[in-house]
């Protein structure tokens, strides 16, 4: 069996104090997410889950990797996001989340596949075009 044909995981990405590090993106979102091993505290640019976020729909899906995968008391998350709304900003840390698990617990990586948590959402704002007052909107048309 030659050597190239045996497949090799990609490196942990860890920072300078162990912690795993995770990136999502959603729309102009930007999350950076560090996990470790703790009491289950999550901490969103310096406030807490509930303040940043206070919006149910919102800390439901950024809990979504954590409950899908019986972590939720386990792991200390830490988040910096910057950028979009509100509801882009709960995807994007949700997205880093579920990376940043994938590189925590191999095993969990399937569990997180099937609930379509792992799949970065492409769809971003289409550019203004010129001639145009948007993306596809024209100007109104004037018969004088």
């Amino acid at each position: 069996m030659s050597e190239a044909s045996i497949a090799v995981p990609a490196p942990i990405k860890r920072n300078a104090s162990g912690d795993i590090l995770g990136t999502g993106r959603r729309k102009t979102s930007v999350a950076r997410v560090r996990i470790r091993s703790g009491q289950g505290k999550i901490t969103i640019n310096e406030r807490s889950l509930e303040n940043y976020f206070p919006n149910v729909r919102q800390q439901e899906s950024l809990l979504a990797p954590l409950s899908q995968t019986g972590k939720r008391n386990e792991i200390d998350v830490i988040v910096r996001v910057t950028g979009g709304g509100i509801t882009g900003q709960a995807d994007a840390c949700k997205l880093g989340i579920a990376r940043a698990l994938k590189q925590y617990d191999a095993t969990v990586e399937e569990a997180l596949r099937d609930s379509a948590l792992l799949t970065r959402d492409s769809r971003m704002k289409e550019r203004k075009k010129y001639g145009l007052r948007g993306a596809r909107r024209g100007t109104q048309f004037s018969k004088r």
